[in-house]
């Protein structure tokens, strides 16, 4: 063992009369340790959050959307054939896409209503998962040109928070308006049709589950007067992160007209606000380290001040000014090298606990979730790590350069 490792550990027991430098020391680890644990936790939250919202967001919504210049689509077919050639693209489906209002007895809300492809929807969106009552078979049921007493309802399927407005469950029916409605000599005449709600659903999102509808994509057609269009094809893929590249090969396949819009692009500024924030907050944490780092130089600069003796004897023997940096470098390492494996091992052991018992509860009427979501990143916890031993490294520069410098005869005229 080379004499700087030896000495520098051993610096780290303290005798008798140095106990104040000792607790020094341990304060600096725990120091360490609290900011690394800290950082590792809250940006495992700030992650699990964003994948939480990230899935949820996808969950409703397509990771890509090919949608044509104008009104609709009207050989949707054909473009969905030619997307579901392209390399990384697992399914495509047609949908319709306008704003309505929805009217009981209790009153008329806003929503959204979405048509889909009953048969093929299931393979891009999650919908047929987040069935929480009723089903999707009610939406076979197409809305008629004309009706005819006594014949079946078109299905709706709603939200369950927007169920909870309206005062309304699966079996009831409701009016759907079109405010568009049809032109005539005395102005446009709102188009009305009846419905069926066949189904509830529940993303956990309230900007959904209080304000969108699905119906059938027949249904949505001849409501809204489409004739043979569509909005355009919604697109998953294999893989949520090459969406701009596989966007790109589904741009040159189909040409023409036509334009596609990922699920990044249409979040951009949420999820740019959730990384701007997660940025901000490693920053604002990594100042606690930063703090532990200084209690490394204090306590560093009073172990040169009680060293001063030793240091000059050892450079009487012939030690280096360079092997007596490293003494003290290797003493201020060590602690930041315990201090950070504590920290990681309690930030992850916190991170496993809060994932596993969920003690901290959150109001569900504020927030999408009920509880912290916790996603730990191998990568974010090594990157912390790195910072923090990095950090306390750069903290024994200045001590161990003092004690290099010393001169051992006056260290030893008082002696």
């Amino acid at each position: 063992m080379a004499y700087e490792l030896f000495i520098g550990l051993r610096y780290l027991k303290a005798k008798r009369k140095q106990t104040f430098i000792s607790i020094i020391t341990l304060i600096s680890i725990l120091g360490v340790m609290v900011g690394v644990t800290a950082l590792i936790v809250v940006l495992s939250v700030m992650t699990g959050f964003e994948e939480d919202l990230r899935d949820k967001i996808l969950g409703v919504n397509a990771h890509l959307v090919v949608l044509e210049l104008g009104r609709g689509m009207k050989d949707y077919k054909d473009v969905a054939q030619k997307v579901k050639k392209v390399e990384g693209v697992v399914s495509a489906t047609p949908f319709i896409y306008n704003q309505a209002m929805l009217s009981t007895e209790n009153g008329v809300v806003g929503v959204v209503v979405r048509g889909l492809d009953i048969d093929s929807m299931g393979e891009v969106i999650a919908l047929p998962k987040r069935i929480k009552s009723g089903s999707l078979e009610g939406l076979r049921n197409s809305l008629q040109d004309k009706y005819t007493p006594g014949a079946p309802l078109p299905g709706i399927v709603i939200g369950k928070e927007l169920s909870r407005n309206l005062g309304i469950a699966v079996g009831d029916e409701v009016n759907v308006i079109s405010p568009s409605g049809t032109m005539t000599a005395a102005g446009p005449v709102p188009r009305i049709a009846r419905f069926k709600v066949s189904g509830i659903f529940e993303f956990g999102m309230y900007e959904y589950d209080s304000s969108m509808t699905f119906i059938s994509l027949e249904s949505a057609n001849k409501f809204f007067r489409m004739g043979d269009a569509v909005t355009g094809v919604e697109v998953r893929i294999r893989d949520i992160y090459q969406a701009e590249k596989i966007g790109k090969d589904i741009q040159e396949r189909v040409g023409g007209p036509y334009y596609v819009r990922t699920w990044m692009d249409m979040n951009r500024n949420l999820f740019s606000a959730l990384k701007l924030e997660r940025v901000a907050m490693f920053i604002i944490l990594l100042l606690i380290v930063i703090v532990a780092a200084l209690n490394i130089i204090s306590t560093l600069i009073m172990v040169v001040m009680e060293k001063g003796k030793d240091i000059a004897i050892l450079k009487s023997m012939g030690a280096t000014a360079g092997g007596i940096m490293q003494i003290f470098m290797i003493e201020g390492l060590v602690i930041g090298v315990v201090g950070t494996t504590l920290g990681v091992l309690g930030g992850i052991s916190l991170c496993a606990a809060l994932k596993e018992y969920h003690f901290i509860k959150l109001p569900t009427d504020v927030y999408t979730i009920s509880t912290l979501p916790v996603k730990t990143d191998p990568l974010l916890i090594s990157a912390i790590a790195i910072a923090s031993i990095s950090i306390s490294f750069l903290a024994t520069l200045y001590p161990a350069w003092q004690a290099a410098k010393m001169d051992p005869v006056e260290a030893l005229r008082y002696e």
